[in-house]
């Protein structure tokens, strides 16, 4: 694998990861209902998003050119440490650090997700049902975000398919393996 590769997939994966970090204590310091908040998720993907256009174009940059493969894999690889980091600090915070804060967080996403289902129009069975798998579930244990993990690399994985093909050069001829 290409040195500058390795270099700005782990170095952005640190800074993505730092990102999520400071966010998700900024949010623990200030208000833990900004969890609910969706605005606050559409902001933390835009910022990513943009962090993963920098990464590949300054990679694109400092290598003259970069195949589909190698757009893919410098994204991917900063996406599983940014992640995988994001992920760690969400179980320490919320198993060790501070689990009354777990606690709160489910309380008011049951709220907020009760409320969003009434406001829908579901029926009582449907909320009281949800409310009961809610209050079942622990969103922070290992399993359960490790799962989310998962599905975030999934998503991650696509964006960067996609971010790969527009970035990937254009001229086959030029291109190294």
């Amino acid at each position: 694998m290409n040195e500058i590769i390795k270099k700005n997939g782990v170095t952005f994966g640190l800074i993505l990861g730092l990102f999520a970090i400071l966010i998700t204590a900024g949010i623990y310091a200030i208000d833990l209902e900004l969890f609910t908040k969706p605005w606050i998720g559409v902001i933390s993907i835009v910022i990513s998003i943009l962090i993963g256009v920098i990464l590949v174009s300054k990679t694109k940059k400092q290598m003259g050119n970069i195949t589909f493969k190698e757009a893919f894999t410098v994204y991917f690889i900063a996406s599983v440490i940014g992640g995988l980091i994001s992920t760690i600090f969400s179980y320490v915070l919320f198993n060790f650090i501070d689990t009354q804060a777990k606690e709160t967080l489910k309380e008011i996403t049951m709220k907020y997700t009760s409320e969003m289902l009434e406001k829908f129009g579901s029926p009582a069975s449907v909320v009281n049902e949800t409310m009961q798998k809610l209050s079942e579930t622990d969103n922070y244990s290992l399993g359960n975000l490790f799962f989310a993990y998962a599905i975030s690399l999934v998503f991650s994985s696509l964006f960067g398919l996609i971010l790969a093909a527009i970035f990937k050069s254009k001229s086959p001829s030029s291109q190294g393996s």
